[in-house]
Parts: structure tokens; sequence; C-alpha cells
């Protein structure tokens, strides 16, 4: 995508600060297309810092009022903002297919999770319970407080542009937080529409949820705005890295969810059936654009073992259709961009002339937004090449071979990501191995998609984040809380 010149038949998003959808100060946009038909949705504007201080100054106004309501009351209004996303959650769904590309069911599923987050914060009353412990001393009490943050801002990626906004505004909101979205260029009508909701329900304040459209100027206006406590982020590591040390550099808390490498280890005895639809699900939903998804199989066995394994993956990815998300009959969506699409052809290409089989080839038709790219497997690729190392984010599998658990664990564990691993097999003996010697945050046992529900944390390890807080279950609340500790003396 580069800057282009706003015409007149198409929509120019406007940002949502201090209560007012606003033109942005900006006249640079990028486009926003349908990744499946190429048709223009709506230009982004380019924000400027002159836009993101405006954002700053009215979330920090309407922070000092929210901080003060109760507890409860704001439990009450995130329930609100959940009952409205429910009622709209099949309109949201087919904003994120057209958006984004993924096929209905997957995006229905997403909405659905962002909807389990509100879910989960509705019970900040509870989560947000201090301690406390009286005689210390003769006449001398201690109690630990929470409080809110302050001013939370949320830099959201392409692949999941409705659930991860709803990972963090409801945890922000129900804490006593301003909070700021700043969505995702390439797709940023889920996250629009999700804060126009919240706005409609009349629950929160005027100027308590922000939203500024933009790209790099925007992601640094953020990180760098003395307004702003702490940051939130999903991205790939390299800019998760990047999130995380200027966000300290400013004095900032910060979460930053970075990339991930995921192995899925086969075992000789696992279920056929279980173990394809799990691969299946893993390494091609969404067309391989999740954080979770299964990149590497690791095929466990003798020779004759590995080679049953991998023939009923490349059978079952075979089968697979390829086409737009909103086509019931799709099983693999479009990539988000046609640059996305020649990016993984060119990583693909080369692993073949460096000497791998593309023993399934998806390099075909690009459809007509370009950014068709249908199931491709690899193997025999060396294990220290790009596409055994690094996050593709695309519908690529690699095969890798192991004689046996403890090799696959290895394996597996030699990578610098940990955000997720899982594991096909019916022995609960290997299982039990398995999770507890595997370094990821995330684990799964006979499931292609570790995602765990929003009760708990999002819990990748290594280079797949920055900071100690994940996003969603206690985590959240640590993180969008700072404790206080009070130590009171009354004379008797």
């Amino acid at each position: 995508m580069t800057p282009t010149a706003v015409p007149t038949d198409v929509r120019t998003l406007a940002n949502h600060i201090g209560g007012t959808w606003t033109p942005s100060t900006t006249t640079q946009t990028l486009e926003d297309r349908d990744p499946a038909t190429g048709d223009l949705l709506a230009l982004v504007p380019l924000s400027t810092s002159a836009d993101v201080d405006a954002a700053v100054t009215a979330a920090r106004a309407a922070a000092t009022e929210w901080r003060r309501v109760s507890p409860i009351v704001r439990a009450r209004a995130v329930a609100r903002l959940r009952d409205i996303l429910d009622e709209h959650r099949d309109e949201i769904a087919e904003l994120v297919t057209r958006d984004m590309g993924k096929t209905l069911p997957d995006a229905t599923a997403e909405v659905a999770r962002g909807i389990e987050s509100c879910e989960a914060a509705v019970a900040m009353p509870h989560l947000l319970k201090g301690e406390n412990l009286e005689g210390v001393a003769t006449g001398l009490d201690v109690e630990m407080v929470r409080q809110p943050v302050g001013v939370v801002a949320a830099i959201t990626p392409f692949n999941f542009p409705a659930m991860i906004p709803l990972w963090f505004m409801p945890w922000a909101l129900a804490a006593g937080n301003a909070f700021i979205l700043k969505p995702s260029e390439q797709d940023p009508l889920p996250g629009e529409r999700i804060v126009e909701l919240a706005i409609s329900t009349g629950a929160f304040p005027e100027g308590l949820i922000n939203l500024v459209h933009g790209a790099h100027d925007v992601v640094n206006g953020l990180l760098e705005h003395p307004g702003v406590d702490a940051i939130s982020f999903v991205g790939s590591a390299k800019t998760a890295r990047y999130v995380s040390t200027r966000a300290a550099e400013h004095g900032k808390r910060v979460q930053a969810l970075g990339g991930a490498k995921n192995s899925m280890v086969v075992m000789p005895d696992a279920d056929p059936d279980l173990m394809t639809g799990g691969v299946m699900g893993s390494s091609f939903g969404a067309a391989g654009q999740r954080c979770l998804a299964g990149s590497i199989a690791v095929l466990v066995g003798t020779q004759a073992e590995q080679d049953r394994s991998r023939e009923l993956i490349v059978q079952a990815a075979s089968k697979l259709k390829t086409g737009a998300g909103i086509d019931p009959q799709t099983d693999v969506c479009p990539v988000v961009s046609p640059a996305q699409r020649e990016r993984l052809v060119r990583d693909i290409d080369q692993a073949e002339a460096d000497g791998a089989q593309v023993v399934l080839d998806g390099r075909g038709d690009a459809g007509p937004g370009g950014c068709t790219l249908g199931p491709t497997i690899l193997d025999g690729v060396a294990e220290d090449h790009k596409v055994a190392v690094d996050e593709l984010f695309g519908p690529v599998l690699t095969f890798v071979r192991a004689a046996d658990l403890d090799e696959a664990i290895a394996k597996v564990n030699s990578s610098r990501y940990g955000n997720a691993s899982v594991i096909f097999t019916e022995s609960g003996g290997a299982a039990r191995a398995y999770r507890y010697g595997v370094e990821a945050g995330m684990v799964g046992v006979n499931v292609g998609v570790a995602a765990p529900i929003a009760w708990f944390p999002f819990s990748g390890w290594k280079d797949s984040i920055d900071g100690d807080l994940h996003a969603n279950g206690n985590d959240a609340v640590e993180f969008y809380t700072r404790k206080k500790v009070v130590t009171s003396r009354w004379a008797a």
C-alpha cells in the first residue's frame, strides 16, 4: 500500500476523538481493499502527531472522571458493550471477512472470542480486590489497593481486526482506564465499528474511547507521548521489540505480543482424523495468518511412519478449496494483500531453489484481488532455512523429521519463538512428557490451535512476547492497574 490522493467517491475514514468523529489533519491516505475482490473499501488517513495529541488530551480528561466511577458501574458498562457486540456479531463478522479476507465461520469465531473477553472483564469488581493485614505492629495496618494505570493505547494487527481490540478495550475500561485504539491500517473497518457500537451504548463518558487511524507516525506518536501510560501491542516479533524498547525509553508500561513459528508434533499413534483436521485448521485456516498457526509439522517415528503421516496431511490439504472468505465453500481465504502474497511466493521460490521439495504447490492463480495463495507444503528443507525458522504468515507448511519424541522436543525448543505448540498422539505418557518439556506458553494436545479462552492469559514465551504480562486473564488485571500499598497508624 502506498499513499494516494483522496478520490471523491470513496469514504475517507475519520478518527474518533473526544466523543466526536473528526477528520484527520492529514491529506495523506492509504487504500483499504477487499483481499478477495480488490474492491476499494475506504481510504485510511495517515494521521499526524496533532491527531495523536488531541486523542491523548481527550483521554486524559475522561480518565480523571472514569476512575471515580464505581467498579460495579464500570463493569455494567462493559456488560452493555458485550450485549451490543452480541447483537451485531454477524455484522461484525461479515465486516471482518470483507476487510481482512478470512472465511465467515472463522470471522464469526473471532468475534465470539472478542465477546468472551468482555464477559471475562465483567468480573473486574472481584478481580480488583486488594489485600490487607491489620495489626502488623501496635495500631499499624497495611493494605494494598489497585488503581487504574491512566491512559492505555492499543496498537492492533490486521489478522484479528475484531478480536484483538477486544482483548484490550474491555479490560482497560473495566479497570478504570481511558482507551485509544490504533487499528491496523490494512483492515480498520471492524475496529471502527466496534468503537461506534461502544459509543452508542451511552455507557462511557465522552473522550474515554478514542480511535486514531494511521501507520508508523501514529505508532511512534503514541509510544512517545507523555500522556500515554501503557501500550498494548500485537504484531511481528521485530515490531514488538521496537515497541517495547521505545515505550520503555519513554517510561511506559508495555505488553508487546510478537511473532511465532509454531510446531505441531505428529506421533506415529496419532488419530488420523484428529491429526489431519487439526493440522488443516492450524496451518491453513485464515490462510496461516495467525500467531497460533502451525507452520512446522514434526513427523515422528520410522521413515515409513513419517511418510504415512506426510501422506495423510498432503492428501487432506490437496482437497482444501481456495476462494473468497464470503463463499461458504471456501476453506482457505486470500492473504491480506497482494504484497503479502508476493513476499510469500518469493520465500517459496527461494526454498525450492535451495533444494526443498514443493510437495503441494499453491502458487497458481492469484485470484481477482491478487491475494490468493493455495495451501503449500515443503519437505526436505534445511532446518536453518528461512522457511523453517522465520514466521512467514501464510498458508505454508514445512515438514521436519524426528526419530522419537525427545528429538522432536529438542527441535521444537530450538526455535527462538515460544508462542504455541501442539502434539497429536493417543499416548497419555507422550502428551505428559510433551506438555512438561516443550518451551511454549500455549500447548495443545490433539488440538490444532491452542488458543486459550479469555479467562486465561494468551501466554507466549521467548521472542513471542516482550514484557512479562500477557493479554487476557489475571495478567490483564495486573497490566491495567497499579498497586498502591497504604500503611496507617491511628492514635488509640
